[in-house]
This record gives structure tokens, C-alpha cells and sequence, in this order.
């Protein structure tokens, strides 16, 4: 099923962005390379649709968290990624960290730190697609957790659109338990597994790319965590169940936005 993967943390990361370029293109998307980092593409896809609901997708920002980057190939190959939403999706932010299966970048960064200062290679290019870009309605990033046992989200809201916090939960946890912790990395949860952060950055001079995509303007967006300890399928199976269903249900709700708080 993962044809492209070596092992739990690493990558044969050329294969994977030929893979999901053959798939992106098949399925009508323009592609897009932001820059070339340590000899590999960074891959930004997008397929416009006049007067849709803009959405946008990210993963392999920290290159020992896979599964995000795989399901997001397996999103594409399922059709997934249809009609009436004007779609963006940068698949792999850190091909470098993928290749060696760590975290950070070949020089030991940590992306989703720096978009603010915008340092690195990666995100400096990253930043300028997405000036060029529309400022989408809905972000979704695809992350990992090597200290959780379940899984959990963060949600930030700048518009009042009705939360779908509970229901990608529910979603996820017919493929993984929710993380029952009352204090997630630092964070007190809502509810179990759902962080809702405010769009402010937790250290000012360390911005993820959740508080830029806010800073910009996106109006809700969701960071999903699943725990790195569990099998590799399972948090793959895992990520697919909720994207699906954050994307499903911002398109039904999204009409109901005048007058809601986003605190269902």
C-alpha cells in the first residue's frame, strides 16, 4: 500500500514526490516547485475553481512524522480531492528531514518555528507561494506526536465557523482513541483532544505555520496529531478519517457562518 516507504520513519522521498506528481497531475492539478532544497523539489499543487471554497493542505513539515505525508498521497490516489473546492496542497515542506527521518531540516531547524523570521530555505519559499496565493478559507496540516497515545487536534478560529472539532474526533477515533490527557504539549484541552488556540504564536518570535496562515487571514484551521508510537497503517487510516471529515463538514456549515461563535 505504501510503495514509497522504506521505513516507519524514513523515505524514499524521490519516489514519493514522483508518485504524487504523476497522481496530482492525473487528477488535474497545476504543480508548482517553490524551490529545489538539498537537491528535491519542494512540490506546491493547486487546482482553481472560480467562486469554490478555498481549502489548503500541508504536511512533512517534520520529517519524522510520515504519515501524514502518506496519507495525503492516499487521499489524492481515492479520488479524494474532487470538485467544489479550489484546492492547495503542499505535500512535503521538509524533503531533507523525510529523507534522514528527523525532525528538523539537513541543518538541524525546525520549520514550523521560523515563520516569522523565515530563515530557512524551505520556508522562506514556502511563504512566498503562499503570498501569491488567495488567502484560503480552511487550512489543514498533517502532524505527529512521539508523546501522545491518541489522537488530538488544535483548532484556531479567526471567523465564528461552527467548530468541527468534535466531530473530526469522533471521526478519528474509529481508527484511534482520543488522546485523554487534560494538558497536551503545554496546552490545556478543551475537551479531551481538542486544543483550541488562540491565533497568537506561543513564543512571539516562533511562529508555526498555523499562526502565519491565521496572521493572513485564514478564517479556521486545523492542525491533526496522531501518536507516533502506534502503527504506521493505523495513524495513516487515521489521518484520511479526519480529513475527510474536517473538509465535510466545513462544507456544510460553511453557509451558516453569519452569527455563529465556532464554540459548538
Amino acid at each position: 500500500m505504501w510503495g514509497c516507504l522504506s521505513s516507519d520513519v524514513s523515505f524514499d522521498i524521490t519516489s514519493y514526490l514522483q508518485s504524487f506528481h504523476r497522481s496530482a497531475t492525473d487528477a488535474g492539478f497545476f504543480s508548482e516547485s517553490m524551490a529545489v532544497i538539498g537537491g528535491y523539489s519542494l512540490p506546491a499543487y493547486t487546482r482553481i475553481l472560480d467562486g469554490a471554497p478555498k481549502v489548503y493542505l500541508s504536511s512533512g513539515m517534520h520529517g519524522d512524522e510520515p504519515a501524514g505525508v502518506i496519507a495525503m498521497l492516499e487521499l489524492l490516489r481515492s479520488g479524494f480531492f474532487g470538485d467544489g473546492v479550489e484546492w492547495r496542497i503542499c505535500p512535503v515542506i521538509n524533503p531533507t528531514g523525510i529523507a534522514m527521518g528527523l525532525r528538523e531540516n539537513a541543518q538541524g531547524v525546525d520549520l514550523n518555528r521560523d515563520y516569522l523570521k523565515k530563515m530557512t530555505g524551505e520556508v522562506s519559499a514556502h511563504v512566498a507561494w503562499l503570498e501569491k496565493q488567495p488567502v484560503p478559507e480552511m487550512f489543514i496540516s498533517l502532524h505527529e506526536d512521539w508523546e501522545s497515545t491518541g489522537f488530538y487536534l488544535y483548532e484556531i478560529q479567526k471567523k465564528g465557523y461552527p467548530s468541527a472539532a468534535r466531530s473530526i474526533l469522533n471521526a478519528a477515533a474509529k481508527e484511534i482513541l482520543t488522546e485523554p490527557c487534560r494538558f497536551i504539549d503545554d496546552h490545556q484541552v478543551r475537551e479531551p483532544g481538542w486544543i483550541f488556540h488562540e491565533p497568537r504564536a506561543d513564543f512571539p518570535d516562533q511562529w508555526p505555520e498555523a499562526i502565519y496562515m491565521a496572521e493572513q487571514g485564514t478564517r479556521v484551521s486545523y492542525t491533526l496529531e496522531t501518536p507516533s508510537s502506534l502503527a504506521l497503517e493505523r495513524r495513516v487510516a487515521c489521518h484520511m478519517l479526519a480529513v475527510r471529515t474536517a473538509v465535510e463538514e466545513f462544507l456544510l456549515t460553511r453557509g451558516k457562518v453569519n452569527g455563529c461563535n465556532g464554540t459548538a
